[in-house]
């Protein structure tokens, strides 16, 4: 099996308005959906993210050698709310994996990434640390 992070977005704090019994529906869709991924042996590791946060850029030049900025972490239009770590056959398998998450029930706007995760660095035959 191939490696996929599913990186989870929405719109702003699209849960910011939803009342506190649907809020329950949504962690609850969320465990179903993690224990049955679990279940599968589909999932290395899901979490969410703290909305909150710094960005770390660097400006360094010749002139100014290891010259950092950090600024709040700031996404106003756009959140990264969290990620899921999952084992699929293909592309296609991780899709359909994405395309069940409850995020797209309950969440308006809600988007996932889908990207296959490099275990291997091809030019140097280096494995990559797994966490395992």
């Amino acid at each position: 099996m191939k490696e996929f992070m599913l990186i989870i977005r929405n719109e702003g704090d699209g849960k910011a308005d939803m009342p506190a019994k649907q809020q329950q529906q949504f962690l609850n869709a969320c465990r179903i959906y993690i224990e049955d991924l679990k279940k599968k042996g589909q999932l290395k590791n899901a979490q969410p993210l703290v909305r909150e946060g710094k960005m770390i850029s660097t400006t360094t030049t010749p002139a100014t050698p290891n010259s950092f900025i950090e600024n709040p972490y700031n996404e106003t239009t756009e959140i990264l709310v969290g990620y899921y770590h999952i084992l699929a056959n293909d592309m296609t398998e991780a899709i359909a994996i994405a395309k069940a998450n409850p995020e797209f029930a309950f969440v308006k706007g809600a988007k996932i990434e889908v990207r296959p995760i490099k275990t291997k660095e091809p030019s140097t035959n280096y494995d990559y640390p797994s966490g395992q």
